[in-house]
């Protein structure tokens, strides 16, 4: 059932959501100060693409240590992204989620746009896992 959900969810938008994930990434890793933003934009993006069957959590929550993205690097990292990135990610999941919502075949999909917006508030410190 997770294939069939995430073959759909590629054709009616998850693909362009994705690309647009990769973009940034890209964009970021042109800056040197930018690669580990680019780098959680690359895990995110591929998230995107494919997003049944797999979740985001924190990896202080996965191994129960800190790491640079989990301690207080990585909340100002996160800080930093929200304001260059995170808001765009954000506004282009939920206006996705909206056109999903229209139809009662969408609301699956609707549903894990604005659990992507919310991740893309703040990636940095997060990996992700299947369910």
């Amino acid at each position: 059932m997770k294939t069939l959900g995430n073959f759909f969810w590629f054709i009616f938008g998850g693909g362009l959501m994705g690309l647009s994930w990769w973009l940034l990434g890209a964009l970021a890793y042109l800056t040197i100060i930018g690669i580990p933003w680019g780098k959680a934009c690359f895990v995110m993006g591929q998230f995107t693409f494919f997003p049944f069957g797999k979740e985001a959590v924190s990896r202080r929550e996965l191994t129960h240590t800190e790491d640079i993205g989990t301690g207080f690097l990585g909340l100002i990292g996160n800080v930093i992204w929200f304001i260059f990135a995170g808001m765009w990610l954000a506004i282009g999941h939920l206006i996705s989620a909206s056109a999903c919502f229209i139809t009662i075949i969408g609301i699956p999909f609707g549903i894990q746009h604005v659990k992507l917006a919310i991740i893309a508030l703040a990636p940095i410190g997060k990996t992700i896992v299947s369910t």
